[in-house]
This record gives structure tokens, C-alpha cells and sequence, in this order.
């Protein structure tokens, strides 16, 4: 195991000292955001400049007009042609629009072989370009028999042309690997025509000349008619946007709106990108076929970046760098890394044996370092590529707002934040959630107020924490949720100290949660049976741990009375009785085996019992999962309603009806009252329903819907999905504010609860997200800050050092809810140097681990 721990350090220590290098060799390649920042100034003015009529004969960036005005609106429809050429590849399509109501259509495509200069048919004049597109055409007319069709035709021609019409375009320069003769100064659109008159078994109108990036935005805005850019990154790169009429002074009219086609790949050809240009962009462009030109687009699109990773891998070879400074024939020919190179050997997990491979193909024969440094050259050029990307875009779509005046857009951002304000609980008002949770644990403690106070601060009987010396077998039942465990716990003490778990999961239907008691405990029966007979130790009589995840009140470890059910659980003739009692009734009724049972213990204290285990530190449980609840050891002189003054005793504070006297109603929304309302137990568990897994994601829900209802999401419109209680899980909480992901998954995300949804309903989903689960997080740090004061004012210490186990889904898998806890903790609980240690099964180990120590402790007793 060591020599594991020691090749993984020495490998990670090689990854970062080779990052490193390649940092220092490629400083100039990394873009500080105020560089960046300074880059969309920079295009912002090209793209002013691009739209005067003055100005743009000097432009780089030229702003062409598309005569493109509006966007889809779903009244569409008929049966068009489409030929595609610019890419990787020249395409023929059929396109059926429908507009019966349901807003559809079907594409049937063909794909050709990609005329180039270097091919026979191309090489002595444009005239074979057009002839070749359309015999492509007429073949695909026969092949779908569609040649006794009069059809008209959108020519996708993904080249800078100057249009004064929407059938007519003058190709102003050629792009990526096009070079055909002829064709510059010339409106494409006549020379395609009368390639199309030479076949007269085909009537073709050649009715649009558009842009690939126009032809994108199209299509999106069908789908959704928000969609107003629409940006290319592949084999070239450009970007349009719908712009207003009124600055557009190359085109008549002031009314209304129409696509510019920014053509933004010959940004910097005037020398505005020099300084960020290196020794390699130079290169490469000198390379090209249109040096000086293109010089953004050369920048980020795929035609060029395997080219850019090869001169630098060439220059740090030659310099010794790399490979032992031997240079292979391979890595010496233009063109012999490509963007499908520089992809291969980016991905997360296979990247760098891909890198290897590659590498080898090229005759290099790469050590691991060479393959960690390569790898981060790729990042660091596509990297590069991306944030230059979105530079310009964000150009683009400062400019959007700035044309709407940001009117709509401040409107829906002051509706949001009216109604997202009351989430948002400053410090002085946690400070006060804080106080009150602290008053609210005094009078739980106090016989005189007890009866009265929602925190219940229930004895558990649990007096001393593990030891190390505790040893032996024990079972372990764990019942919290719609899952019931059944455990085998194995402890092995001194210096082999382990504990060994087997354990089976039987499921708790809901008709058994909501039905009666005894049908409730005689299925726990039933799953303990199975699992006894499935380790086949059903004639032992073991001593047993019940972890029960509810509030009950108990007189010794060995009983409880449940207080009241929680979370989803109803099961009659339970609330008022002894749950050890029941469950040994249903073993007599079954009347198969015998267990010893030991000790009656709550899931939280399980939890900090698992922690005490590893951390003798470890005195507070918390748990932040389906439910809310913590426990912590109070000096027993503290607890009035306990006979004794000696030692100490771990008190389940049941905290989860922390304000079910209205002492939190301040801080509660709307929200938060209609989930309450809508719950199986109104009135009942308030802080819980605030800050507990269960409940986040039917918050999120009742946010959703009201602002659907005031037109700021989903169009309006609240779909049967929305109006489903329960349908927003918080596990989609979590992953809806994961940092990875990007609005394009979230709004899939969205999707499949079916809703169906735009990237602003995406982006102001993933805000709603993250007011609520960080509330929680704040009101579950107030609540834990007040515990640790208390701790801290026992102890009668300035500074109190304190491990806390934690347990629990929200805790361990939502991406920021363990840090704002965290941060939370520390503002309000300033003395406190707490360590938050994660606990291993607490319910189920936890559960065994009390047994044991209650076994021990009773042994010593009756010495």
C-alpha cells in the first residue's frame, strides 16, 4: 500500500513540475481576464466601425447585412431544398416544414465528397465549383425522386459575401481551404443558376444565398425564438446576431431588425490582435494559404490548432524540452497534428495514453513527462482558442443589451430578486437564528420548560464514546427512510483494530410507512429473517443496535418512545409507544429467533459514535441528508431532566422543530409556508423543511411555479410536469449548480422533468437552485455554531477545538453545501476551530459502535 501512496505522489508531483514548465514556456498563450476584458473592447469597436457606412470599407471585421429581418415564428411551412458548402464536407438536403399546430419538421441529407482547389474536377476554373454542386443537387433530386418537383433552393455558402439582396452574394474573399479561381468579385448566386440550367430534367429557384452562422441561428431560433446569435466553432469560426436596422447604415431603413454576419475570423488583420499574437500564430499564418489573413479565426478554429500544437512541440524539442531534444521526420511535416489529435489527448481519463499513442505514431518516443507536458500544450492552445471565443461573443452579446436598452432584462432581474430577497439572510439576521437555537437548547434541558420546547433535546443514554477496546460481533438494524438496512458488524480491537460490515437493503413500501405499527415492525422482522438466514447465523443470539431515525424519548439505552413521525413515515398506533418493545412483540410473533437488544440509537448519534471511533475529538453528530438533526455529549450536571451530575451523556436535540413555536417565522417565505401546508405533518418540523434534503427540492418547485405565473419563466406557461409535488428532487439541485456544468446540460436536465426550457430559464433555474440550498447551509451553520458555543462555554474555554461527524447526501454530494456550512460556522462561531469529518455508515457501524461501548460500560459496571 505504501509503494501505492508513493508512485501516486511521485506521479502527481511529475504532472504538476511538467504543467509548470509548459506554463512558463507558453506564458503567452494564458489570457488574464483583463486581457480579455480589453479583447471584447476591442472587437465592440470593430464591430461599430464594421457597421458604418464610412468606416467599413477599412473594417476588418466586416458586419455583413444578410437581409435576413426576422426569425422563425412557426407559421412556416412547405418543402424546400438546401445545399451546404464551406466544412468538412458539401451537403444536399430536403427540408419539410410543418405547421399543423405542433411546429415540426424532417431532414433528409446526403453528404459528397468536399470539392478542393487540388482536385481534377477544380483545378482550371470556377465554373467546375458550381457544375459539380449541382450535379451533386440533381443526383440527389433522383435519388430522393424529386426531379418532377419545382422546388426552391437555400444555398449555405459559408464565405464572406456582400449582399444587397437575399438571392444575391459577391464572394468578397476566400476562407479556410478554398482557393478556386475565378470566383472573387462575383454574386455566387448567378454562377450557381446557371449551373442549375444546364440539367432541364430539374426546376430549382435558387430563393436565399445565407451564411452557415445565419443557417444556425435559424435553426435554433425555430426551436427557440429567443435565440438571436448564432456562433461557428469548427473547421472556420464565425458569429451573427440580430441587429437594428437604425445602425445598420450600409442598408436602407430604420424599422425593425436584420442579421448581420460579422465574419469575425479577420478580426486582427489590421494588426489590432499583434500584441497578443506569438512566435507560433506567426508562423502558422506565414504557412497558410492567405497569409495576413484570418488572423482571429486562426487563433481558435480546429483548421488551424493542431497546426499551432505542432510548432510549439517542434520549437521545445529543438530546444530540448521534450523527447531528449530529438526531433522526429514526422513532427517536421505541416499539417501532421490535427484538432481530432488535440481532442484524443485532452480527454480526462484516457488523455494521456492517447497522448502516448499519438505521440509514438509521430516516431517520438515519449517519456511520461513528455506526455504530461503535451497534453498541457493542448489545453493550453484550446484553452486559448475558447476564452478568445468568448470574448468576442461577449462583444456581441453586450451589444444585444445594449440595443434593448436592458429594459426587459432589468424588469426580470428586479421581479427575480423580489423574489429571491427573502433568501438571502444577512449576518446579523443568523446571528439571531443563532441566539434562538441556543435559548431554544437551554429550555430543552430545563425540566420546568421541557415539555414546552421544540427542540426536544432528547437523552439518549449513549454516556462514553469508543474507546478502541471494543471487540466482537453485533448486528445492526437501520431504519430512516423508504430503505431498511440490516447489518453484520465485526469489530476487532488492539493494534488490528478494524470493523467488518455485511449488510443486505430491503425496501419499506409505502403502503407499510403509511399503514399500521405491527404490519410496519413485523416487515422489519421479515427483512431481519431473510438476512439472518442469508448469513446463515439465524440460531445466534446476538447483541443488537435499532438505529431509529425518528424523535422518541427514552428512560434508558435500551428504550424509546417515539415522540412523532417524520419524514414520510405514518404509520398508526406507533407515536406514544415503546419501539423496542414492538419490535421485540413482532420477534414473539414470529417466534424464529431471539436477539439481544442493546441499545435504541438515533442515526445522528450513530454518526458522531463512527467519528469518535477514529477522532477521540469528535463530540457533535451532524447529519444533512433527507433529514436535519444533530447531537453533541452535554456534561450531564446540564441535564435536569436526567438524574446525576457525573460525566457526560449524548443529547439528540431533535433540531429539525427548531421554530415550530414561531420563533423563526420572520425568515420564513411563502414558499416555505405552502411546502409546509402541502406536507404530511403541517406545522411540524420547520427548520427541518428549510434545511433538509426532503424538502429543498419542492421549494425550488413552488419558486418555479410562481414565477412561471408572473411570465418570467418557461414562456408563462406551467407545464402538468411543474404542478407534480415531488418532481423537483434535490438531487437535481445538485447537479443543476455543479460548477461542470454547463447551461446547455442544465436545460437537458430540464428537460426530462418536462419542462421544457430556454438558456435565460436555465440560468435563472440554476439561481433559484442555489438561493435555496445555500439558505440551507446557512440556517444549518447558525443552528451548528450555536451547539459549538455551548460546547465551548462547558468546557470553559477562550478557543475550543472540536471534531464534528458529519453524514448525510446534501452534506456529501451537492457541489457548495459543505463549504457554505463551513464558512458559515466560522463567521458565527468565530472560537470555535472546528474539524468536519465525514462519517463511514454511521447508522449502521455507528449503531454497532454504541452497543459495543454500552456492552463495555455495563460490564465495568458490575465490577
Amino acid at each position: 500500500m505504501f509503494a501505492v501512496h508513493l508512485l501516486a505522489f511521485h506521479f502527481t508531483k511529475l504532472k504538476e513540475d511538467q504543467i509548470k514548465k509548459v506554463d512558463r514556456y507558453l506564458y503567452q498563450l494564458r489570457l488574464s481576464d483583463d486581457v480579455l476584458l480589453d479583447v471584447m473592447t476591442r472587437f465592440q469597436a470593430e464591430m461599430v466601425k464594421g457597421l458604418g457606412r464610412d468606416t467599413n470599407p477599412t473594417a476588418t471585421v466586416k458586419m455583413l447585412p444578410s437581409f435576413v429581418r426576422s426569425l422563425p415564428d412557426g407559421s412556416e411551412k412547405g418543402d424546400f431544398l438546401a445545399v451546404d458548402l464551406g466544412g468538412s464536407q458539401f451537403r444536399a438536403h430536403r427540408v419539410k416544414v410543418f405547421a399543423d399546430g405542433k411546429q415540426s419538421s424532417q431532414l433528409e441529407s446526403k453528404f459528397y465528397p468536399t470539392p478542393k482547389e487540388d482536385t481534377a474536377q477544380l483545378s482550371s476554373h470556377f465554373v467546375q465549383l458550381f457544375d459539380y454542386i449541382a450535379d451533386c443537387l440533381s443526383d440527389f433530386m433522383e435519388t430522393k425522386n424529386l426531379k418532377h418537383k419545382k422546388l426552391p433552393l437555400g444555398f449555405t455558402f459559408s464565405f464572406p459575401c456582400k449582399q444587397t439582396k437575399l438571392e444575391e452574394g459577391v464572394l468578397l474573399a476566400w476562407t479556410k481551404h478554398f482557393r478556386v479561381r475565378g470566383v472573387q468579385d462575383t454574386d455566387v448566386v448567378s454562377s450557381l443558376r446557371r449551373a442549375l440550367q444546364k440539367h432541364k430534367d430539374i426546376d430549382v429557384d435558387v430563393l436565399a444565398l445565407v451564411n452557415d452562422t445565419a443557417g444556425t441561428m435559424m435553426t435554433c431560433g425555430y426551436d427557440d425564438q429567443r435565440c438571436e446569435v448564432g456562433l461557428i466553432i469548427g473547421t472556420g469560426t464565425n458569429a451573427c446576431y440580430m441587429e437594428e436596422m437604425r445602425h445598420i447604415s450600409l442598408v436602407e431603413g430604420d424599422e425593425g431588425r436584420m442579421c448581420i454576419n460579422t465574419e469575425w475570423g479577420a478580426f486582427g488583420d489590421d494588426g489590432a490582435l499583434d500584441d497578443l499574437r506569438t512566435e507560433f500564430d506567426r508562423e502558422l499564418d506565414l504557412g497558410s494559404l492567405n497569409p495576413g489573413k484570418q488572423l482571429f479565426e486562426k487563433m481558435i478554429s480546429s483548421l488551424y490548432l493542431g497546426e499551432l500544437v505542432r510548432l510549439i512541440l517542434l520549437k521545445m524539442t529543438k530546444e530540448g524540452l521534450l523527447f531528449n531534444g530529438k526531433v522526429s521526420t514526422a513532427l517536421l511535416i505541416k499539417g501532421k497534428i490535427e484538432m481530432e489529435h488535440v481532442s484524443a489527448m485532452e480527454k480526462d481519463k484516457e488523455g494521456l495514453s492517447n497522448t502516448k499513442e499519438i505521440l509514438t505514431d509521430l516516431n517520438l518516443f515519449p517519456s511520461e513527462e513528455d506526455c504530461v507536458a503535451v497534453q498541457h500544450v493542448c489545453t493550453i492552445v484550446s484553452f486559448r482558442s475558447a476564452n478568445l471565443c468568448a470574448a468576442a461573443l461577449a462583444a456581441i452579446l453586450t451589444r444585444l443589451m445594449e440595443n434593448k436598452k436592458l429594459l426587459r432584462m432589468r424588469t426580470t432581474r428586479r421581479r427575480l430578486r423580489a423574489a429571491l430577497q427573502p433568501f438571502l439572510l444577512p449576518l446579523p439576521v443568523l446571528r439571531q437564528v443563532r441566539d434562538s437555537m441556543r435559548a431554544e437548547l437551554e429550555y430543552g434541558l430545563k425540566r420546568e420548560t421541557q415539555a414546552e420546547a421544540t427542540v426536544k433535546m432528547l437523552p439518549t443514554y449513549v454516556c462514553g464514546m469508543p474507546d478502541g477496546t471494543e471487540k466482537g460481533k453485533f448486528l445492526a438494524l437501520d431504519l430512516g427512510g423508504t430503505n431498511f438496512r440490516v447489518l453484520l458488524v465485526k469489530i476487532k480491537s488492539g493494534r488490528r483494530r478494524s470493523v467488518q460490515m455485511y449488510n443486505k437493503i430491503f425496501a419499506i413500501p409505502l403502503e407499510i410507512m403509511q399503514g399500521t405499527g405491527e404490519e410496519l415492525f413485523d416487515h422489519i422482522v421479515q427483512c431481519i429473517a431473510d438476512f439472518l438466514e442469508y448469513m446463515g447465523i439465524k440460531g445466534s443470539r446476538l447483541p443488537l443496535g435499532f438505529t431509529f431515525s425518528f424523535p422518541c424519548r427514552q428512560a434508558s439505552i435500551d428504550q424509546g418512545t417515539l415522540v412523532g413521525w417524520t419524514k414520510g413515515f405514518k404509520a398508526t398506533d406507533c407515536e406514544g409507544e415503546d419501539v423496542v418493545d414492538m419490535l421485540r412483540e413482532a420477534i414473539r410473533r414470529r417466534n424464529e429467533f431471539d436477539l439481544d437488544i442493546v441499545a435504541v440509537v438515533n442515526d445522528t448519534v450513530g454518526t458522531m459514535m463512527t467519528c469518535g471511533y477514529e477522532d477521540p475529538n469528535c463530540e457533535i453528530g451532524l447529519i444533512a441528508g433527507t433529514g436535519s438533526n444533530v447531537c453533541y455529549m452535554e456534561d450531564m450536571k446540564n441535564i435536569e431532566i436526567v438524574e446525576g451530575n457525573e460525566g457526560k451523556m449524548c443529547i439528540n436535540t431533535e433540531w429539525g422543530a427548531f421554530g415550530d413555536n414561531g420563533c423563526i417565522d420572520h425568515i420564513r417565505t411563502k414558499y416555505d409556508r405552502e411546502v409546509d401546508e402541502g406536507s404530511l405533518n403541517p406545522g411540524k418540523q420547520r427548520y427541518e423543511k428549510m434545511t433538509s434534503g426532503m424538502y429543498l427540492g419542492e421549494i425550488v418547485r413552488q419558486i418555479l411555479i410562481d414565477l412561471t405565473k408572473q411570465g418570467l419563466l418557461f414562456r408563462g406557461h406551467i407545464s402538468e410536469s411543474l404542478r407534480k409535488r415531488g418532481i423537483f428532487e434535490t438531487k437535481f439541485l445538485s447537479q443543476i449548480e455543479s460548477d461542470r456544468l454547463a447551461l446547455l446540460q442544465v436545460r437537458r436536465i430540464l428537460q426530462q422533468l418536462g419542462l421544457d426550457s430556454t438558456c435565460d430559464d436555465s440560468i435563472i433555474v440554476k439561481e433559484v437552485c442555489g438561493v435555496v440550498s445555500t439558505r440551507a447551509a446557512r440556517l444549518c451553520g447558525a443552528g451548528l455554531a450555536a451547539v459549538l458555543e455551548k460546547k465551548r462555554e462547558n468546557q470553559g474555554v477562550e478557543h475550543l477545538q472540536i471534531t464534528v461527524g458529519v453524514d448525510g447526501t446534501l452534506y456529501k454530494l451537492h457541489p457548495h453545501f459543505s463549504r457554505v456550512l463551513r464558512e458559515t460556522v466560522k463567521e458565527l462561531a468565530p472560537q470555535c476551530d472546528v474539524t468536519f469529518m465525514l462519517s463511514e455508515d454511521g447508522s449502521g457501524k455507528g449503531a454497532a459502535l454504541i452497543t459495543a461501548v454500552a456492552k463495555r460500560l455495563h460490564n465495568i459496571g458490575q465490577k
